[in-house]
This record gives structure tokens, C-alpha cells and sequence, in this order.
């Protein structure tokens, strides 16, 4: 009778431990979400609500001392914004000119993070200063490109020398080539920076196995390499993106405030808005429209790439 009456207990004992222990673990990781939770509302949800209000309000100099009984407007600001020709002129100069410079660093950034594959001689120099131009800060290239093409600086002295027209960089039609020009300077790093970091993760054996099969380099870059470089690409890619459809500094300090018709960005238009014209809600709905713009390639690229979380699907 004893054996009967304490065999039962002893498991009912365990159980109710090991459940516990199971249920805190699987609650632990949200514990330990909650400081970037809080510092995420702070930073980041606060200020977009406090924008999205603003952007309902007829918010100019007059009332800004007393914003928060300025006249509410709702949705005047955005219709205004998008019934004007500026803010459409100024998405389609953002989105052409990202676009063109996120194509062009694709060739340049995977043929440099291919030409330093193998070891050489420099190798580690070489790579360094191919990252010159994207660490440098966004007011330090725009301020030395500006003195480059300046009407009498080193680019129109450089073209006059080889026999091809000088013109005006910085107004007029070429400042659109301008601005694509030094994006592309400053944006292909990261192509670069990303395809090295996914031809390191190639397995050795990989190459040699295509070598063994007789396998040409634009088989081998095809078949081999392009896989590895998919996912890494893409994300820089969509990065060069959505940087350069929020990029403000390089065009501010490229061109100044107003800047020529043909490089004003969204951002550059948004600025001018707020701090030349003092009317702050018509430019925090910009602001908003601007959010919506990046937010659509982006939503695109995560549900495109799904995320591992790593947690086995039931069914």
C-alpha cells in the first residue's frame, strides 16, 4: 500500500515546477523587449503622433506660440500638398534620382567586392579606401563637391583639358546629373561593403568543386557566387533606396536653400516649407506623405524576405 500511495506523488510534485519554469521562459524574452519597447514609444511613436496632429492644424508664425489651439483643419493640409504641382514634382525628382543611383551602385559595388576577393599585396588598404567615400559625413561630401563643381573648379577644368563642353553643375538642367553623380560616389560602399561580407561567407569547397567541373568564371559567378550575393544585395540595395529618398543634407549643402527645380527633393521641399514659409502643418503633412512613400518599398521588401524567428511552424 505504501509503493501505491507515494508512486503517484512523486511526478505530481515535479510537474508543477517543471510547468512553471516553462511558462517564465517563454514570457522572459518579452521582459526583456521592454526598455527598447519604452525607448521606441519615446522616440519614435511620440514625435509621429505629435507630426500627424500637427498635420491636421493650420499651424503657421502667428500660431505657433499657442499650437495647441491652432485651427484644426483635418485633412486641408493634405489636400493642398497633393493638389499642388510642388510635391509631386518633388516625389518624382526623389524617386527617379534614388532609383537611378540604386541601380548604378549595384555594378560598381559587387565588381569592386569582386576585384578584392582573393588575396594580394594592399588588399586590406585597397578595401579601406574604397569605404572613404561612405563613411565621410554627408556635410563634408556635399561642401567638397560643391567646391569641385564650381564654375571654375576642378570638373569643368578637368573637361576643358579633355576637349568636352563645361557648364554650370550646380544650377540649371545639369544639377540633376550632379546630384545623381555624387550620390553615386557616396552610396556604392555599402553595395560593396555587403557583397564582400557575403563572398566571405562562401564555402571554400564551393569553388573548388566548380573548378573541378570545369566551371568558367561567368558560370562560376552565375551559378556559385550570385546565390550567396542575393539576399545581402538586396538589402542594400533596398537601404540605397530609401536613404536616398530621405536624404536632405547632401542636396542642402550641394545647393542651398532654394535649390534649383531640378534636384528639389522631398525632403529639401519639406524643409523650405516649415522653416522659410512658416507654414509647419502644411510641411508636417509632407512629412507624413513622405513617411507613407518609404514605408510602401519597404513593407515590399519584408514581405518579400521573410524573417526566421527561428520557431518551428506547428500544424
Amino acid at each position: 500500500m505504501s509503493g501505491t500511495t507515494t508512486a503517484p506523488s512523486a511526478p505530481a510534485r515535479e510537474s508543477v515546477p517543471r510547468r512553471r519554469r516553462t511558462v517564465a521562459e517563454r514570457h522572459r524574452p518579452l521582459w526583456m523587449l521592454l526598455p527598447g519597447g519604452v525607448l521606441t514609444v519615446l522616440v519614435i511613436v511620440v514625435p509621429l503622433l505629435v507630426a500627424a496632429y500637427i498635420s491636421l492644424l493650420d499651424l503657421d508664425q502667428y500660431s505657433i506660440r499657442q499650437w495647441l489651439d491652432a485651427p484644426f483643419v483635418a485633412l486641408r493640409n493634405y489636400t493642398e500638398a497633393l493638389g499642388g504641382p510642388d510635391l509631386l514634382h518633388a516625389i518624382g525628382v526623389s524617386l527617379g534620382y534614388s532609383a537611378i543611383v540604386t541601380v548604378a551602385t549595384l555594378p560598381i559595388g559587387v565588381a569592386a567586392a569582386l576585384a578584392t576577393q582573393n588575396r594580394f599585396r594592399g588588399r586590406a588598404l585597397v578595401r579601406s579606401v574604397f569605404l572613404v567615400p561612405y563613411v565621410l559625413p554627408a556635410f563634408v561630401v556635399g561642401t567638397v563637391w560643391r567646391i569641385i563643381l564650381q564654375p571654375a573648379g576642378v570638373a569643368n577644368t578637368a573637361l576643358e583639358h579633355l576637349g568636352l563642353p563645361a557648364g554650370l553643375w550646380l544650377n540649371g538642367p545639369r544639377s540633376l546629373a550632379a546630384l545623381v553623380l555624387v550620390q553615386i560616389w557616396t552610396s556604392w560602399p555599402l553595395v560593396y561593403l555587403l557583397a564582400v561580407a557575403a563572398l566571405q561567407s562562401v564555402d571554400p569547397a564551393v569553388h573548388e568543386a566548380a573548378a573541378l567541373d570545369g566551371a568558367d568564371w561567368w558560370t562560376k559567378l552565375r551559378r556559385v557566387v550570385a546565390p550567396y550575393l542575393r539576399g545581402p544585395v538586396s538589402l542594400a540595395l533596398v537601404i540605397t533606396f530609401l536613404h536616398n529618398i530621405n536624404n536632405f543634407t547632401l542636396p542642402f549643402v550641394l545647393f542651398g536653400v532654394p535649390s534649383p527645380h531640378h534636384v528639389e527633393v522631398l525632403p529639401v521641399l519639406t524643409y523650405v516649407e516649415s522653416f522659410q514659409n512658416f507654414r509647419f502643418g502644411l510641411s508636417a503633412a509632407m512629412a507624413i506623405l513622405s513617411l507613407v512613400l518609404v514605408a510602401i518599398p519597404l513593407a515590399i521588401y519584408l514581405r518579400a524576405v521573410r524573417l526566421d524567428t527561428g520557431e518551428e511552424r506547428t500544424p
